[in-house]
Parts: structure tokens; C-alpha cells; sequence
């Protein structure tokens, strides 16, 4: 993930990515795809498949395509001749998986006619693993991946309840954990509080301070402004460094949330970088004991710490929510203080499955190189798969089954190791929120849905995986 995309994300609103996209005209969309199972998920022994037909824009490219098991393993190839109508592209789910089909222009039907914005760069990140044109500038235009290189993909899942973990977890992370748990538990919070002026009316907000194990937490605390106790919400950020939004935090309290907003960062909420590395994730990325994702997760530990001692918490109600490494922040801080949490909502949740290049599966953000031992070694303590097991509140998670940012086998298998109730929300045909926003709205609203009952004292029941 780039700075710049990482900038576009929003944890569970998607409001201003939309407006951002709605200002650009719809991507040509030369093709259609029509997938065998409306659910796109499938069992095992099952044929997997799309029906292909020409799109609204008259196809004027000749496509391949390539069938991907998780995204990393090349399975099948074919190209489509839509000269003669429909198309199928289909294969035979063998085991538990995630199938990524990228299908892919190879050459221009009308050279003579160039397509219009050939020259526009292609929009979002760049992954290898999605397709050999990214990189560079787009010699076509469309697509459904956001990018508006032409580029198509589409996904389905096979058996995805019983994908399993691509690496053991560390004998040793429990301890790990416990350890640096405790070390912060002897460091006094020492919580300072600076009110802060908002236009939404019936509310407090303020911007916080708090010590942590080796660096401090920030953010803004919003809740209504009368005597009570209120059910609680912590929201985690996604990636990149930025100002938060008070304003967003504020109107959430106007709901009766109590509202803790951490930043990810050691530095104010309102400071837009703080002087953070733009390349925070690469941190010491060969040492458990120097990750920059160490402190990250200390400081999201120390917020909810801070939470706890407060007299208008009402007692019984925590909910974990963020998008991306928002999503990622909040299954580690559920697996960390699993005690305290009431329910994770999180949508295209990053950080799963981080060893996933060495074992056949496509790993996402924070993108680790898998070709240093060290990191692959240290990255198994920050993975949310590995927090998981430890996991006792209820969890709803949106996945999308072309996402390359935060692939959908590391999500499910991340769920699959929770004990107790999970709602996965698969969204067929998208790609990571930044990139296909209207693709993605479901989670969003399903996470307002839920908090809208909760805060009305109401509980959250978690739906199983519709086929």
C-alpha cells in the first residue's frame, strides 16, 4: 500500500473515497462476468466459473486470462474470444482456497482508434501479483479493479471455512505477549486531556495523551455532554499518517457513544505527519523487540488501558472497529485484552497471513519481504492470524475476493481460528476499499447497522457465511 493510496483509506466510512471517485467518469467496462455460484463460494469437488460477455462499451481489446490459486499460484490459462458471444473461464476447486482470476488486454482490437486517457496513470497500488502491465503507464483504459489500466479480476472462495494457518504460530508468542503486557501494566497512564472546539452540538471532545511502553498514545475522546455511562467504541486507524477526524468522532458521540480515536502513530491527532517515516511499516522489520508495529499495538493496548478507568464507560459495552491496518489493529488489541472486548467490526482487515508468499498464497500490506528470513521470523508476532485463537468476542469482518491489499485467504483463515461466533461478509466483486469503493459499501453498512443496535443497548448476533 502507497502513501498516497493509504491516504484515501476510511476504517468503516467510505464517504469521501466515494466522493473522491464519484469526480472521475465510470470505468469502460468492456466485459461482464457472471459467476457460476451468485454467493461466489463454492465446495470442494465443485466446478468454479464465470459466464463471459461483452460489456456495455463494445470490447475492443483481445483479453487472457489466468487462473491463480490465493492469488500466487498459476493454475490455468486461456485467452477469450468473444467474437462468437459468451465465454466461460472455469476450473475445478480441488481443496480449500481462494481463486483470483486476472484477466488481462494483450492487444488493441482498434489501433487505429486509441482509446481515450490512455495517457491517465493508472490509479492505486501496483502489485506484481495482479498483473505484468502494473508499473507501468497504462497502454489501455477500464477494467474493474479501480486502476483503469483495463485490467479485470475477478475471485470466488473454495471450502474457505477450512483454509488453515500457511505457517505455525511461534512457540513462544503468548509469552511474548504477556511479557510486554505486563512491562506497559507497570507504566503509569498518566492521561492528559485537551478539550477541543467542535460544531456538533451535545458533545465533548478532547485530544489525549498517554504514556505507553516506550513511546505515547494519542488521540481524541468524544462523548455526549451530560451525566451518564456510555457504551464504548475504540477506533483504529488504517495506513499512513495523517490528522484523524474529530468532526467524524464527535458525531459518533452525538449517537451516545463514549468514542476513543487512536492514532497510529506517537504524535497528535491533528498533526497531519509529525514527522513519522513515510515508510513506518518497514521499522524494524527483523526484530520483534524494534517492529514499529510493536509500539503501534502497545499504544492501541494502552488506549483501551485508559478506557477502562474511566467513570462514564458504562461498564460492559467495547466495541473494536477500523478498515485495513485499522482492521488489522483490531484483532490484535481483541486477541491481546480478549477479556474486555464486547465485538470487532472491522472491514478488509490487513496484517493476516504475512507469511503467506513462501506457502502458495499471495500476502497483502504491510508487505514484508518474504525473502529475508528475519522478517518472515518477526512478522508472525504482528499477524492477526496468530491473535486470533485468543479471540473470544464476537467478530464481523468484509473481505474482497479480488482484493490484493488485504487478500481474502488470510482474512478467513484469521477468522478460522476464532472459537467463538464470526460473521464474514464476502464481497465478490471487490477489490480493496480505496481502489473500488462502491464495490466495497456492504461492510461499511453492516458496521453502522451493528453499532446502531448496540448503542441502543441491543446485541450483535453474528450471521453465518450465506451461500
Amino acid at each position: 500500500m502507497t502513501w498516497m493510496i493509504s491516504r484515501l483509506l476510511f476504517a468503516i466510512s467510505l464517504v469521501s473515497a466515494g466522493l473522491a471517485f464519484a469526480q472521475r467518469a465510470p470505468l469502460q467496462q468492456q466485459l461482464t462476468f457472471v459467476p457460476y455460484h451468485a454467493s461466489g463460494i463454492y465446495d470442494v469437488g465443485e466446478t468454479v466459473g464465470w459466464i463471459v460477455t461483452p460489456g456495455p462499451v463494445k470490447p475492443t481489446y483481445a483479453y487472457k486470462w489466468t487462473i491463480r490459486r490465493n492469488n500466487a499460484v498459476v493454475l490455468k490459462e486461456g485467452k477469450l474470444d468473444l467474437s462468437a458471444g459468451e465465454q466461460r473461464i472455469e476450473i475445478v476447486g480441488d481443496q480449500p482456497e481462494m481463486v483470483y482470476v486476472a484477466i488481462e488486454p494483450y492487444a488493441n482490437l482498434a489501433p487505429a482508434s486509441p482509446a481515450p486517457d490512455a495517457a491517465v496513470a493508472a490509479v492505486g497500488p501496483t502489485p506484481q501479483s495482479a498483473s505484468p502491465t502494473f508499473g507501468a503507464a497504462p497502454a489501455f483504459v477500464g477494467g474493474n479493479t479501480g486502476r483503469n489500466n483495463g485490467l479485470y479480476a475477478v475471485g470466488a472462495a473454495v471450502a474457505p471455512t477450512k483454509l488453515g494457518p500457511s505457517t505455525p504460530r511461534p512457540a513462544d508468542f503468548d509469552a511474548f505477549w504477556t511479557e510486554k503486557l505486563s512491562a506497559q501494566a507497570k507504566v503509569p497512564i498518566n492521561s492528559v486531556l485537551m478539550p477541543v472546539q467542535s460544531d456538533v452540538p451535545g458533545v465533548e471532545i478532547s485530544m489525549f495523551t498517554l504514556d505507553a511502553l516506550g513511546s505515547k498514545a494519542h488521540g481524541y475522546l468524544a462523548k455526549p455532554a451530560r451525566d451518564g455511562k456510555f457504551p464504548a467504541v475504540i477506533q483504529l486507524q488504517y495506513a499512513g499518517v495523517y490528522a484523524l477526524n474529530a468532526r467524524g468522532d464527535a458525531q459518533r458521540a452525538a449517537e451516545g457513544w463514549l468514542v476513543i480515536n487512536v492514532d497510529s502513530h506517537d504524535k497528535l491527532p491533528s498533526d497531519p505527519s509529525g514527522n513519522i517515516p513515510r515508510n513506518y511499516q518497514t521499522v524494524g522489520n527483523t526484530d520483534r523487540e524494534k517492529s514499529y508495529f510493536l509500539d503501534m499495538y502497545l499504544r492501541d493496548s494502552r488506549a483501551l488501558d485508559y478506557l477502562l478507568t474511566r467513570p462514564d464507560w458504562d461498564g460492559k459495552t467495547i466495541i473494536l472497529t477500523g478498515g485495513s491496518m485499522g482492521g488489522q489493529q483490531s484483532l490484535a488489541l481483541a486477541g491481546m485484552q480478549p477479556q474486555k472486548i464486547s465485538a470487532v467490526l472491522v472491514c478488509v482487515p490487513a496484517g493476516a497471513d504475512t507469511n503467506g508468499d513462501l506457502h502458495g498464497r499471495k500476502a497483502g500490506y504491510p508487505n514484508w519481504p518474504s525473502d529475508n528470513p528475519d522478517v518472515m521470523k518477526t512478522a508472525l508476532y504482528f499477524d492477526t492470524v496468530n491473535f486470533a485463537s485468543r479471540i473470544k468476542a464476537p467478530v464481523m469482518a468484509g473481505m474482497g475476493f479480488i482484493d490484493t491489499t488485504a487478500p481474502p485467504a488470510g482474512i478467513w483463515t484469521a477468522l478460522n481460528q476464532i472459537p467463538g461466533l464470526k460473521e464474514p461478509l464476502p464481497m465478490i466483486e471487490s477489490e480493496h476499499d480505496n481502489l473500488t469503493p462502491e464495490k466495497g459499501r456492504a461492510c461499511p453498512a453492516r458496521t453502522r447497522e451493528i453499532l446502531d443496535d448496540l448503542v441502543k443497548g441491543g446485541s450483535f448476533t453474528p450471521k453465518g457465511v450465506q451461500q
